[in-house]
């Protein structure tokens, strides 16, 4: 039995078809952006129509956006400043001490103190390492006017010992190398001491005190770059003198504490194992050495004040979804005052997609122009604030986009229900209602 086979369609039938389905899809497309641009045409002009009520509806979102904004620079405000306060103690800085005997020293009493040629091979054979200071601690009695005896700190360094520490100097200098090989009899004290003892920096400047019988010059007066409220080696009257002088008072070439500033403050950790690593080598096996560093200390606070931010920036989206609840209640209510056009609408052509997109884009035009002149006014604050003062406030351009998304978002979200309402409702009922 024979097969029929489909007649062929010739070329000539088949390309015009192809044409006009192009041009159909072409049509379909220009018809629809034209509808967009209407909707959008006819949003605009209900905006212009209540002018008052859209700006007054537009305010929570103004008021919203400037809110985000503001929190966030805030926040990294907040976080610069407790970055920069650690930073100024040395988040370059690694402190190496002598922790005690390991594990099967329990009945062995000699000590193992750290000392100057332990230091020595941490330089040489540890190249990340910058500069480095021993620390030797004594305690005096010095006497104040009025004839009081006060305990005061009297520290052993070296004159590393302030770039080591980001010591600010105050007034005159700190003692230099030369002071420390020639033992000179230099003394630094902090600026507490000099105005309790001298009555002002500049007055205790070449003073003479008595250390032990021995009298010492005072060469300057420093701080630490942050208040640390006593929380380091340095108390809030403290004496520095050098080292090669404090090791004739102690009569032994053991330290008890060795400062190391690292070149690159990505390498501090590594820095800092290699430092025990070296010092262990040169020591008893039970010996146990421990440093410290402040990467950890720094890694957490920046986490803290991330999250913050972040909790600040949650509280501040509050604002948002009032603003966007007034615009869903000003839309409601503009639905129902124009139910009548909605009715003309819809029996002119006008489908369920155009009248739910009508409704949504004046939700959002109003709840993105808010966004938009908060935006400005939340970025122009801080900005003005770098301009006219010495506080270089930091700017996130992320918080305006983040600022501008949730601006739309919420003119999405919170115009739909109205949009919706608008959409749904009957050609019929609508054109009866008075």
């Amino acid at each position: 039995m024979a097969i029929a086979t489909p007649p062929v369609r010739p070329q000539s039938q088949r390309v015009p078809q192809a044409s006009r389905r192009s041009f159909q899809k072409t049509l379909d497309s220009a018809k629809r952006t034209m509808v967009l641009s209407e909707i959008v045409l006819l949003a605009l002009d209900s905006f212009r129509a209540s002018k008052v009520r859209f700006a007054l509806t537009a305010l929570g979102m103004v008021i919203g956006s400037a809110s985000l904004i503001l929190v966030v620079t805030i926040g990294l405000t907040g976080k610069q400043y407790v970055l920069k306060a650690i930073q100024g103690v040395g988040t370059n800085m690694v402190e190496l001490e002598y922790a005690g005997g390991g594990v099967g020293a329990v009945s062995d009493t000699r000590n193992d103190f750290l000392n100057l040629d332990d230091e020595a091979a941490v330089m040489q054979r540890v190249p990340a390492v910058a500069a480095s200071s021993p620390m030797l601690e004594m305690h005096d009695r010095i006497t104040y006017p009025g004839g009081k005896l006060k305990d005061v700190l009297v520290l052993g360094v070296s004159p590393e010992y302030a770039q080591v520490r980001n010591l600010v100097i105050t007034s005159g200098r700190f003692f230099d190398q030369q002071d420390e090989e020639t033992h000179t009899k230099a003394a630094v004290v902090t600026e507490a001491f000099a105005r309790a003892r001298f009555g002002s920096n500049e007055a205790a400047i070449n003073q003479s005190l008595a250390l032990t019988g021995i009298p010492f010059t005072i060469t300057g007066t420093f701080k630490e770059s942050i208040d640390t409220m006593g929380q380091t080696e340095i108390d809030a009257e403290t004496i520095l003198i050098p080292y090669s002088v404090a090791r004739y008072f102690t009569g032994t070439d053991f330290v008890k504490q060795i400062f190391f500033s690292v070149r690159d403050q990505n390498d501090v950790e590594d820095a800092a194992q290699q430092i025990v690593r070296v010092v262990s080598s040169r020591h008893n096996r039970n010996s146990v050495y421990k440093v410290e560093t402040l990467t950890a200390v720094l890694d957490v606070a920046n986490q803290v004040t991330n999250a913050l931010t972040v909790v600040l920036l949650l509280v501040s989206t509050v604002t948002l979804a009032v603003g966007g609840v007034g615009i869903m209640n000003i839309m409601l209510a503009t639905v129902r005052a124009r139910i009548r056009e909605i009715g003309i609408r819809k029996a002119l052509g006008a489908t369920y997609r155009e009248i739910k997109l009508q409704f949504l884009v004046e939700a959002v035009f109003i709840s993105l122009s808010g966004g938009v002149i908060g935006s400005v006014i939340g970025i122009a604050i801080p900005i003005g604030v770098r301009l006219f003062t010495d506080y270089r406030i930091p700017i996130s351009g992320w918080s305006v986009v983040i600022s501008l998304v949730t601006s739309t978002m919420v003119g999405v979200i919170f115009g739909t229900l109205p949009a919706n309402r608008a959409a749904q409702m009957n050609p019929v009922d609508s054109l009866k209602y008075e």
